[in-house]
């Protein structure tokens, strides 16, 4: 048993059980006989590659490091102002309520159909991207969010049209939280993946918390007015439409099943030696991909190359093409119902509460922040209340420099202490700054929002500000854990996080008002943090439990049960 992790039952290599700070002349895993495995030379310590790239150049993992983190930078500004769009109704309740001629309630459901529309929406690009790939359903995606952003400005006073345009608003923001985090499973090695997933998870859950900053002040602008919050993301989201054209292009890459190392089994690694030693050389990813191609040519041997390699670059052209060929034959509607009975396994419903919960937390505090500051004692206006979500936005920030500067180096300290042996439990140690910090802020919110004259007025928003922190950090340790322990389903996986998240979001949306009045401030929030603080702990058993989590669901494959995957 390393580290509290107990050890499967099996004597079989575990998926995600790898060894990559290691000599990259042993064995990749203990049953292992392979030898050569390219490694990144660029720091101090020769790392192993896992997943061990293959010998085309059109692989993302051979790709320049500077190509892949501009390609996750641009995807990362869409989906900012893809999820800013969540909270942009939060400090424009009473404007709109006056507006539409509608009650609290009903300005709170406006922002229930735009999740509705990101949870069924993830529900079908799921498949599309498993057999078209991902790059159509991120331009789509940023061309619908234009679109729908423009609708959205022009409804007047229909009330009905605009929930349809939050709808599909929610509809295109859908592929960049369902995808993203997956491309970076796409493009990058397991030892660099920690930084890219804080980054794209603040993008995806803490980069909109902003934008109720400025909306206050649009409202409040009597040349502008609150359609300009959705013209103003049509304009950005429309500059960003031919970045993503040009420079984002398809991730999915078809790669010879023995290269996935970090989901290698017992029948996987004693394939042909040649398959993955007959070219060895040291990769460093600053080279460039025609740096790539001259070494492989001269180290390996064509009778030795990986059947369907590909050594010459794609075209500017090729790379800009909508569609890049299948990626999957399998069929489109056995793949959209593969989502549902993950919902049975243990690690990805673990990950639905731990980022589905804390995300649910932040949309029930978004839709009555309103409520509380703009009523008695303190009578804030709009513009103030937009202020309020500063604590949001320095809590995202915060939480995402402690993922960043723990997720890798928690890992790769972990894995020192045993023995040079990588397990992705080690990414569950992020739950503990959540609990911390997260439950805290819940708590805080719950004591001083209840009673606003006993307490200093910020300390809500300081409360807040750590709620959405601890959110950040347990996106990111759930991302991570999921990509790294269980990246064959990464993609389904995601997809089921989201429907959790966005359908128990959709929920809170239609009873926050009527909870907070009949129980009150302080009891509602009692009862959240004491929940969100049980669910945090259930990551002890996931941590201890993991490994033979992996093991058992591999060998039982929860999708093949339900004959859903070959």
């Amino acid at each position: 048993m390393g580290l509290w992790i107990l050890e499967s039952k099996s004597s079989e290599n575990v998926p995600g059980t790898t060894r990559y700070f290691d000599d990259p002349e042993r064995p990749q895993a203990a049953t292992s006989s392979t030898t050569g495995l390219k490694c990144d030379t660029s720091g101090p310590v020769s790392i192993i590659l896992v997943p061990q790239p293959s010998d085309d150049a059109n692989d993302p993992l051979n790709w320049p490091l500077w190509r892949r983190d501009m390609i996750l930078l641009i995807l990362s500004m869409v989906s900012i102002f893809a999820t800013c769009l969540g909270p942009i109704l939060a400090a424009n309740t009473l404007t709109l309520s006056l507006y539409f001629r509608v009650k609290f309630t009903k300005v709170a459901i406006l922002t229930g159909w735009y999740l509705l529309g990101v949870g069924i929406g993830a529900i079908f690009f799921v498949p599309f991207a498993r057999i078209w790939g991902k790059r159509h359903l991120f331009l789509f995606g940023t061309f619908l969010l234009v679109i729908s952003s423009v609708w959205g400005g022009a409804v007047r006073h229909n009330y009905n049209s605009l929930a349809a345009a939050r709808f599909f608003q929610g509809v295109g923001t859908a592929p960049f939280e369902t995808l993203v985090n997956a491309a970076v499973g796409d493009m990058y090695f397991v030892h660099e993946r920690g930084k890219r997933m804080a980054l794209t998870n603040l993008a995806v859950f803490g980069g909109a918390f902003f934008t109720p900053i400025l909306v206050g002040k649009i409202t409040h602008v009597k040349s502008l007015g609150w359609p300009w919050t959705f013209y103003f993301v049509a304009i950005f989201t429309g500059a960003c439409l031919p970045l993503v054209y040009f420079f984002v292009p398809e991730t999915a890459f078809n790669r010879s099943a023995h290269l996935n190392t970090d989901i290698e089994t017992h029948d996987t690694v004693n394939l042909n030696q040649k398959q993955i030693n007959g070219g060895s050389y040291e990769l460093d990813p600053r080279h460039n991909s025609s740096d790539l191609s001259s070494s492989l040519e001269h180290s390996t041997p064509d009778s030795e190359q990986i059947p369907g390699a590909v050594l010459a670059r794609k075209s500017n052209v090729e790379r800009t093409r909508l569609f890049s060929g299948r990626y999957s034959n399998e069929n489109f509607f056995t793949l959209l119902l593969r989502p549902f009975p993950l919902f049975l396994h243990p690690a990805v419903l673990w990950a639905c509460l731990i980022q589905g919960a804390m995300v649910g937390w932040t949309v029930f505090m978004g839709v009555i922040l309103a409520a509380i500051f703009l009523g008695p004692p303190l009578f804030w206006n709009e513009e103030k209340t937009g202020y309020s979500y500063t604590g949001p936005f320095i809590g995202a920030l915060l939480g995402f420099f402690i993922a960043g500067a723990l997720a890798d180096w928690s890992a790769k300290a972990m894995t020192r202490r045993n023995g040079g042996i990588y397990e992705p439990e080690f990414r569950i140690i992020l739950v503990v700054p959540q609990l911390v910090i997260g439950c805290a802020g819940l708590y805080i919110f719950g004591v001083t929002a209840a009673r606003l004259v006993d307490f200093w007025r910020y300390f809500p928003i300081v409360g807040f500000g750590l709620q959405v922190g601890g959110m950040v950090i347990g996106a990111v340790a759930a991302s991570l854990y999921i990509v790294d322990a269980h990246r064959e389903i990464a993609v389904e996986a995601f997809t089921t996080t989201i429907i959790f998240k966005n359908l128990f979001s959709f929920g809170l949306t239609f009873s926050a008002y009527d909870w907070l009045v009949e129980a009150g401030t302080f009891k509602v929030f009692m009862w959240i943090a004491s929940i969100q603080v049980f669910i945090c702990l259930l990551s002890i058993p996931m941590y201890i439990l993991g490994k033979r989590n992996r093991d058992f669901f591999h060998k039982h494959d929860i999708l093949k049960v339900c004959r859903l995957t070959k």
